[in-house]
């Protein structure tokens, strides 16, 4: 019965969203529902990573197909995390969006489109089969496609047009890729084409088709392929970046692992070290974008490709604590992503520009979001006790254990390009003598405030109390780099 649980992170989205359709006249109802439904699914995650804490990993077989031939839902540890993350980020933006979205955006089923993204989101974490996960990321991108859109602005329908043909590309290579596997293989549950990629070994035209999977996956996560994304990102109101920051290349991320720690991990010289290549690349390309413009949003973006290019060099050396580090970055990565969107977004709300060079002193004006922004520069920055500092340390020993010196000092490097540019907004924007007069200040309201406070709330959590998910992030760490705990989960 337990098992039924599974499907129900993706389930109560969609069917709240649906909901919220016929109710476009109740804002109010339409909010709390929204909230009301984010809240439930991270009881669901609560309670299904305890189940598979204590138990195991656990599968739902839809209309009782047992695997290879049905469709699945797989529930481990890895997967529970970022759908528990998920929701409790989604569920404080949308916290954010009470106080900032109009009612023109809302009229226009401004939180069906929420949700219907978060389902999609939730859906490709727990799918267990390769087309399942297209399926899933068609449901999120096309939730992405019209929230970018909403508003109707012309800066957004501009940059609508290169992500709506991007992700076009990347999906068409996506199929491509998966019809190749299913011609190769013969089928599309991921843990059987593991294990009869084991049995009959990763030949070269297999090698091939996993470097298409990198291709797509990279496209989407913004690995090296990131081009399209700092114009798509900084485009669309401040809740809808900040979800598309927090959620969107951790999707990318996540297929990213799963593929090559699952799938295709029999040729690491030829596929990690692709990956390892690209993650200096876009660590590289990110922390210059960062320090080279002076549009905040664009700064910002250009923070989530350090970000992305960071996470990966674990991937690329596969080591215990290397694996480790990143799947607690990325849960820390989703959260202060999240605040830091949001932060910007009040402070160009209150200034009415996204220049710093038009922007001193506001510090003086608004004291706690100064403060706040500033913690938040500490812990992208990895400075204990936030939960930056945790990943970075097991990155580090990670790549330490495996060697990979070049690695270790691109990644630690672009830290200090993140610490740059972030610590350049904070002295030029909220330092100095302010711009504001007392008849020019914009009042912030409290609630414009709490979702970064408790952003940075858990993060202080994250690193002071490290421990409460620790035993989480192993057993995933566990499962990802020894694949027969998966396949066996599925298949037995």
């Amino acid at each position: 019965m337990m098992n039924n649980f599974i499907v129900l992170p993706m389930i109560i989205p969609i069917l709240i969203g649906i909901l919220l359709v016929f109710l476009r006249p109740y804002m109010a109802v339409q909010r709390y529902l929204a909230l009301l439904s984010l809240l439930a699914n991270i009881g669901i995650a609560l309670y299904l990573l305890q189940i598979v804490q204590n138990e195991g990993i656990i599968r739902l077989d839809f209309g009782g197909w047992k695997p290879p031939f049905g469709i699945l839902f797989v529930a481990d540890s890895f997967s529970l995390l970022l759908v528990l993350t998920t929701s409790v980020v989604s569920a404080i933006i949308l916290l954010y969006s009470f106080y900032t979205t109009s009612e023109n955006l809302e009229r226009h089923y401004f939180y069906s489109f929420v949700l219907f993204l978060i389902a999609g989101v939730n859906g490709s974490f727990l799918t267990g089969d390769l087309f399942n996960l297209f399926v899933n990321f068609e449901v999120m991108l096309v939730s992405s496609y019209v929230l970018i859109v909403l508003g109707g602005k012309k800066r957004q329908l501009m940059s609508s047009i290169t992500y709506v043909t991007i992700n076009i590309l990347s999906s068409s290579f996506f199929l491509i890729g998966i019809a190749y596997l299913y011609g190769t293989i013969g089928t599309l549950n991921m843990a059987h084409i593991s294990e009869r990629i084991a049995t009959s070994g990763q030949t070269p035209i297999l090698t091939v088709i996993s470097i298409v999977f990198l291709l797509v996956f990279s496209l989407k996560a913004g690995l090296f392929l990131y081009q399209w994304l700092p114009r798509s990102y900084s485009a669309p109101p401040t809740v809808i970046a900040a979800l598309f920051g927090a959620l969107l290349t951790k999707v990318g991320i996540y297929a990213l692992f799963r593929t090559f720690t699952l799938l295709f991990y029999h040729q690491p010289q030829v596929t990690h070290t692709l990956i390892g290549l690209l993650a200096i690349i876009t660590l590289v390309g990110g922390s210059i974008g960062a320090i080279a413009y002076s549009d905040l949003r664009k700064i910002v973006a250009y923070n989530v490709i350090i970000s992305v290019g960071f996470i990966l060099i674990g991937l690329a050396v596969m080591t215990p604590a290397a694996i480790e580090g990143s799947v607690f970055y990325l849960v820390h990565d989703m959260i202060i992503k999240a605040a830091l969107y949001l932060i910007i977004g009040t402070t160009i709300y209150l200034t009415g520009t996204a220049k710093k060079s038009r922007m001193s002193g506001l510090i003086k004006n608004y004291p706690v979001l100064g403060w706040v922004f500033f913690l938040t520069i500490l812990s992208l920055v990895g400075i204990p006790p936030l939960s930056g500092f945790v990943g970075k340390i097991l990155i580090g020993q990670g790549l330490i254990d495996a060697g990979s010196y070049v690695l270790l000092a691109v990644g630690f490097a672009s830290s200090l390009f993140v610490l740059y540019s972030l610590l350049r907004i904070f002295m030029n924007c909220f330092w100095g003598e302010t711009i504001i007069g007392e008849e020019d200040e914009k009042p912030l309201r409290k609630g414009l405030l709490l979702p970064s406070i408790l952003l940075i709330a858990l993060s202080l959590f994250l690193g002071i109390g490290a421990e409460t998910i620790a035993g989480y992030v192993t057993d995933a760490a566990n499962t990802l780099l020894n694949p027969e705990i998966y396949i066996d989960a599925v298949l037995k």
